[in-house]
């Protein structure tokens, strides 16, 4: 097996480990594999993958989620340079409810952040010009979309960095923690 799991504090969150295999030439390493993650969190089923670039330390994307009936997994990497990924558990009848884990992803360390539906899901880069793949197990549809502030006090995430460069939409977001809790995921 070339990819092992660590369970979170957080009921579905889960950090992907993996292991390059590396001789003279370089490294190999699988980004995803079907048959290692089928079965967690519906990522068996793969519609999308995205590539983000983002150029300055301290930007930070998200909270973002995709409400049902279209909500998604996503597996999270850091390709280039390192960010820290946060998913926020938004699943009202979870134990974890409004709590949140972060993970530093790099392009060293061999990690990535398996997030369920249900989590809303932030990114602030570390370092400039940072670079994150993820794939999602459904389609965007762009009139599911929903979100959290990343500054939202009940949440309290400690971003590593000041919170910087916030896309019009992700500074205007207005939903709140309590928003979320009768939503059936």
């Amino acid at each position: 097996m070339s990819l092992t799991l660590t369970v979170t504090p957080i009921h579905g969150v889960c950090v992907v480990h993996r292991t390059p295999i590396t001789d003279e030439r370089g490294s190999f390493q699988r980004l995803f594999d079907l048959a290692e993650l089928d079965g967690l969190s519906a990522i068996g089923t793969t519609f999308q993958v995205n590539h983000v670039r983002t150029a300055s330390a301290g930007t930070v994307r998200g909270l973002h989620i995709q409400m049902p009936p279209h909500s998604e997994t996503k597996l999270v990497s850091c390709i280039r340079g390192a960010v820290f990924d946060v998913a926020v558990d938004l699943r009202g009848g979870s134990p974890t409810f409004g709590r949140w884990f972060g993970q530093k992803l790099s392009a060293t360390n061999n990690a990535a952040l398996l997030i369920p539906e249900g989590c809303a899901h932030g990114v602030q880069s570390l370092q400039d010009n940072s670079e994150i793949v993820y794939v999602h197990s459904a389609a965007y549809e762009p009139g599911s979309e929903s979100g959290l502030s990343p500054s939202d006090s009940k949440v309290a995430i400690e971003w590593p960095l000041p919170v910087a460069n916030l896309s019009k939409r992700d500074s205007l977001c207005r939903m709140s923690l309590m928003d979320f809790s009768e939503v059936d995921w």
